[in-house]
């Protein structure tokens, strides 16, 4: 789950927009910032790798940290470990007084205090303040104990070679000792420790060994097993077939699949992360200018060939893309004149609509008909 949620983000790209009255949104490539976070977060780490690393923090501890070094050109990201952060604020204090929320970064015996402003602060959905995030396995611990146990369960049974418990019946008023050791002989010969004797246990004459048929099947072990992952996967707001689980798939195609992946999980999480950096990064007047950070879902959602094709082509004739900007969702070169739209020439604006008869009628009347 961590995997899907991480590569997702990842294989975005993250885009720093421009929106522009004549041209309509473009990307700000002018900006400062721009190179930043579309290719290089930091010095060690590129943007696909970086929002992965921050995505698995977030999922796995609830809430991903990561510092804002510097302003402008020469800013720099850099993912703070989350075991050593802390957040501090007033609890006496009402929320409407509070001054600021500090960030307590420890290391190497040093203190680091770091006001709301530095700090890009990334939660998962849960929380019940709106500050802290809780992380899916403290939202699970009771299934994620109870999976544990049972994988021990199951390991246990791996070692004994899924040798049962059984009930050894003897004649004989055999005492402690003896009884230990005749036990333990039994067991060494089920488990084959003894060399030659494996699927075979020698019982002398006055025992019997009946075992207790403790099958996987009987406790519906594996099916236990699916649920339990069914669970996790859910709290991550991740589908079944994305743990390889089609048992249950109702969707109509690959496409269907990743639409409703978008839209229940990862668009609450990108607009959470656009509005984090569009408050910590930009300023006011670049707001106000029409700066604003997006991600790419273009990857994400694209579709077959063939729907690619009746799609764009769609978007041609209506007038909606140029044929150039057509010819880039394919990664094609663009062509001389095919900067402007174009379109059917049956279709005119929504006013003008029923202007024709009203002509047809007075070249009638005109004419004595």
């Amino acid at each position: 789950c961590l995997r899907v949620l991480g590569e997702s983000l990842g294989k975005l790209s993250l885009k720093l927009m421009k929106k522009d009255d004549k041209k309509g949104p473009q990307e700000a490539r002018e900006h400062a910032a721009y190179r930043t976070i579309r290719y290089r977060p930091n010095p060690f780490m590129d943007s696909t790798t970086f929002w992965n690393t921050v995505e698995h923090i977030r999922s796995h501890f609830g809430n991903a940290y990561v510092w804002r070094d510097g302003i402008g050109k020469n800013m720099k990201l850099w993912i703070l470990p989350n075991t050593q952060v802390q957040m501090y604020y007033n609890q006496s204090t009402a929320l409407r007084d509070l001054g600021d929320i500090f960030y307590v970064y420890t290391v190497g015996g040093k203190r680091y205090i770091l006001s709301s402003d530095e700090v890009l602060h990334f939660k998962t959905s849960t929380t019940f303040d709106g500050l802290l995030g809780m992380s899916v396995r403290d939202i699970l611990r009771t299934t994620i104990v109870g999976n544990n146990k049972a994988q021990k369960m199951l390991n246990k049974m791996y070692d004994n070679g899924f040798t049962a418990k059984a009930v050894l019946q003897y004649t004989g008023n055999l005492n402690d000792d003896n009884t230990q050791t005749f036990v333990e002989n039994i067991q060494n010969y089920a488990e084959g420790k003894i060399s030659g004797t494996q699927g075979i246990i020698p019982v002398p004459i006055g025992s019997k060994l009946e075992p207790l048929n403790i099958k996987l099947a009987d406790n519906e072990f594996v099916e236990l097993k699916k649920y339990s992952a069914l669970q996790i996967a859910a709290a991550f707001g991740i589908k079944p077939n994305q743990i390889n689980d089609y048992s249950k798939s109702s969707y109509a195609s690959a496409e269907a699949q990743q639409l409703a992946f978008y839209v229940d999980t990862l668009l609450y999480i990108l607009k959470h992360y656009e509005d984090e950096l569009n408050y910590k990064i930009l300023t006011d007047e670049e707001i106000k200018e029409g700066y604003y950070f997006k991600f790419n879902i273009a990857t994400l959602l694209r579709a077959d060939l063939k729907t690619q094709m009746d799609s764009l082509s769609t978007a041609v004739e209506h007038c909606i893309y140029t044929p150039n900007e057509a010819r880039a969702h394919l990664d094609m070169p663009s062509k001389p004149g095919g900067d402007r739209l174009i379109g059917n020439g049956s279709m005119i604006p929504v006013e003008m609509m029923g202007q024709q008869y009203v002509k047809e009628s007075n070249s009638i009347k005109e004419g004595g008909g």
